[in-house]
């Protein structure tokens, strides 16, 4: 084999090692977390009210503008003020009339993408659900006022305009174009006073509306938290044992005081100390009055795969604060107690149960 031969394989051996040791540290990989954040809705179509006419005859412009907060992965609340123009129909003789309105609105909105394949800030369609409700306020309402009716009058003709309930309910999507910009697409449904369209039909009016335009959010939507690494545990090699030796005398030496360590485990998302981990309490205790000069380190930890690191950071310091009173309330004194928290940054177990966890060592 040449000399530049056994040069090549052995840059690409030292080259290779430092990355497989690093991979063997990696545990696993950073999560995406949702965030709450502030979004907005623009959006214009066609709007039809049920009534006596053909459906053609009876489209018209729509807009609507909302302003919603998504508080959740999966659930979220809008405000927003809709409308622009209505028509109705009289029969005899065949008759179209327009007037206008402006509704206010509030939803409650799920995103069902989320709800049934989980959160994902990077999916290109979103769909989602929504019902609520608002007030609709209906002006100029002149044409209605100058029809040939003939035979009789409209009941429920109105001219000053009027103010009535309405009950909503539609299914929507957004098409992801980036992080922040998505096309949004929605069909919605009001039921409104048999009022709204001036004839007294013995039922509620309808309108229904087909919308496009776009949604934006007002904040990143989602974070990244860091890779979580793991240091390999350490092999034990079991020595041989020695042969046997004959003690000789050997002048006294100082006592040397083994430290004490005791994991007080907690239930997922609970800083409670449970019944069977205050038999460690009490050993942690014996150890503290057997040894008066001794003091106990406490270090809280929660589980990366449960929560978001600000909840885990707060649940953590809570769980060490707890481990610390209950010494305090067995006698122990406040200065003899070290205490620490990490959250989910260090993880010194393999599996979640383990890390929920106050490491508490004595000594």
């Amino acid at each position: 084999m040449s000399i530049k031969r056994i040069l090549l394989i052995g840059i690409l051996a030292i080259s290779v090692l430092p990355v497989s040791a690093q991979e063997q540290r990696v545990k696993e990989p950073g999560k995406t977390v949702f965030k709450p954040h502030w979004f907005i809705q623009a959006q214009v179509g066609a709007a039809h009210t049920v009534g006596e006419a053909k459906f053609t005859d009876l489209l018209s412009p729509a807009a609507a503008f909302n302003v919603g907060y998504k508080f959740a992965p999966a659930f979220g609340a809008r405000i927003g003020v809709s409308g622009w123009q209505a028509k109705g129909g009289w029969v005899n003789p065949q008759q179209n009339y327009k007037y206008k309105y402006l509704q206010g609105n509030v939803d409650i909105m799920a995103d069902l993408s989320t709800l049934f394949c989980g959160f994902n800030p990077k999916r290109v369609f979103n769909g989602y659900i929504f019902a609520g409700a608002g007030l609709n306020r209906g002006f100029d309402n002149d044409e209605a006022n100058a029809l040939d009716t003939r035979t009789y009058e409209l009941e429920y003709l109105w001219q000053e305009g009027q103010i009535l309930p309405t009950g909503r309910f539609g299914l929507g999507c957004d098409l992801r174009l980036n992080d922040r910009l998505s096309i949004n697409i929605e069909g919605n449904a009001n039921v409104l006073s048999d009022k709204f369209n001036s004839k007294k039909a013995g039922n509620c009016d309808w309108q229904l509306n087909a919308l496009v335009g776009v949604s934006i959010k007002l904040g990143k939507s989602y974070t990244k938290t860091a890779p979580v690494y793991y240091e390999p545990e350490p092999v034990v090699v079991e020595q041989p044992k020695p042969a046997p030796v004959v003690e000789q005398p050997q002048p006294k030496k100082e006592v040397v005081v083994e430290p004490m360590k005791q994991n007080i485990f907690f239930a997922i998302n609970s800083a409670k100390i449970q019944d069977d981990q205050q038999s460690k309490i009490a050993s942690l205790v014996d150890y503290m009055e057997k040894h008066p000069a001794a003091k106990v380190s406490v270090t809280g930890y929660a589980d990366v795969d449960t929560g978001n690191p600000r909840i885990n950071s707060k649940l953590s310091e809570k769980r060490a604060n707890n481990v610390a009173e209950a010494l305090k309330a067995k006698g122990i004194a406040a200065d003899r107690i070290k205490v620490d928290y990490k959250g989910d940054t260090v993880q010194p177990y393999n599996t979640p149960k383990e890390n929920r966890v106050s490491i508490c060592i004595a000594e």
